[in-house]
């Protein structure tokens, strides 16, 4: 349990969601339209959840790529 409450957690999975979040707000409150007829930026609940969707998409960890072994290489 110990291991998922360290810095390095916090920093590479909850701040991007905690910024997505928060940028997501601030283009509701900034750039949103006041009519209601845009559905992402007219509410501000909706854009921030999308903010935060898009920070989860940064916080997932990405595929690494396999180091080849040199020596197994084909070229005779």
């Amino acid at each position: 349990m110990k291991k998922y409450f360290n810095k390095k957690f916090i920093i590479k999975r909850v701040l991007p969601v905690l910024g997505g979040a928060l940028l997501g707000y601030a283009y509701y409150y900034f750039i949103g339209c006041t009519s209601g007829k845009c559905a992402i930026t007219s509410n501000p609940y909706i854009s921030t959840v999308y903010g935060s969707l898009i920070g989860i998409l940064f916080a997932l960890p990405s595929k690494k790529k396999e180091k080849r072994d040199e020596s197994r290489s084909t070229d005779k």
